[in-house]
């Protein structure tokens, strides 16, 4: 038997053949003819960061593979709530995608009592894109020959030194105040609205320092701009093998500071759709050239133990436990 319903929506056809008990049949179908037309991408990233020049590469990427446009869309501020909203009012039959970090399903959860989503309910995340480990950037210019030189200067004028971040209760943020925990001095958090202000105003020396990923920072650190004075890793970037880690540099030993990405369907939706797109974006993570761009980016490939879901659960628990020491709130 053969459905041919092109002028159907897709959750109308799932419905009728779930009351006709074909459901089974009808969703592989579905999947396999995924996508019928343009598909969005919507990441709350601006145009030239890090995550956001991922998203773009996935989407020519999948572009390609699927014969179909995909598009990425920026909705940046708001702590991420602009393009949660767009995502929400958008298509709920997979056409819609949305790009969202860690922070989005493990901190701003103990960060608000009230959210505009709910990070169980309202996403379905597909797969996690790439790990990014945070740089400790500074001005070309500024007196810091290396970390200690920071550390220093931090120990001797309390409270005087600044770092930037784009948010309360992101990577930056958190791992900023990590920082300043873990080697017990005092310095002062300054919020910017996007990632741009906040490291083009570390290139020009108005702030001391600034945690950001190789990614966010690179074009600033390849123009001459800033330096960096270590990495939150447990071990070199394989793009900066003469940055050393926070450990090596005289910083604590067992900090890391990292962020992750992924892309997320509505929830609800066919499994073998769900499936199909997973597969697709395994196969377009593993290819060469795009592994080069992410070793050039300064990302390392996401491995993880378990399921993904688990993964998100056990960090949600982590990050419960730095929000409550440094008593971050958006409340």
């Amino acid at each position: 038997m053969h459905f041919t319903t092109p002028q159907r929506p897709r959750r109308a056809l799932l419905a009728l053949a779930a009351a006709s008990g074909l459901s089974a049949l009808v969703a592989p179908a579905l999947a396999q003819d995924f996508p019928q037309r343009p598909v969005r991408i919507i990441t709350p990233f601006p145009v030239g960061s890090g995550p956001e020049g991922v998203a773009r590469l996935l989407a020519d990427k999948l572009s390609r593979a699927w014969g179909k446009s995909v598009l990425v869309e920026n909705r940046p501020g708001g702590n991420g709530f602009v393009a949660i909203d767009a995502f929400k009012r958008g298509a709920n039959d997979g056409h819609d995608l949305i790009q969202l970090d860690n922070v989005h399903l493990t901190a701003y959860p103990h960060l608000m009592k009230k959210l505009p989503y709910d990070p169980v309910k309202d996403f379905e995340p597909v797969l996690p894109l790439f790990k990014a480990y945070f740089m400790v950037a500074t001005a070309k210019t500024s007196p810091y020959r290396d970390f200690k030189d920071l550390l220093a200067d931090a120990k001797a004028r309390p409270g005087q030194l600044n770092y930037g971040s784009w948010s309360v209760g992101n990577p930056v943020h958190l791992g900023s105040a990590r920082l300043a925990a873990a080697t017990g001095v005092d310095m002062t958090h300054v919020i910017f609205k996007e990632t741009t202000q906040l490291y083009t105003s570390v290139a020009n020396g108005d702030l001391s320092f600034a945690l950001g990923s190789s990614g966010s920072t690179g074009p600033l650190y390849r123009a001459g701009k800033i330096k960096y004075l270590a990495v939150a890793a447990p071990k070199r970037l394989a793009a900066f093998p003469d940055v050393p880690t926070l450990a090596e540099a005289g910083g604590p030993k067992d900090l890391e500071v990292s962020g992750w990405t992924t892309l997320a369907l509505p929830p609800g939706l066919p499994r073998p759709l769900v499936e199909r797109l997973r597969r697709d974006l395994q196969k377009v993570l593993a290819e060469p050239d795009m592994l080069e761009k992410f070793t050039a980016f300064g990302y390392e490939p996401f491995q993880m133990q378990g399921t993904f879901d688990q993964y998100i659960s056990a960090e949600s628990k982590t990050m419960a436990e730095v929000i409550r020491a440094t008593r971050a709130s958006l409340d």
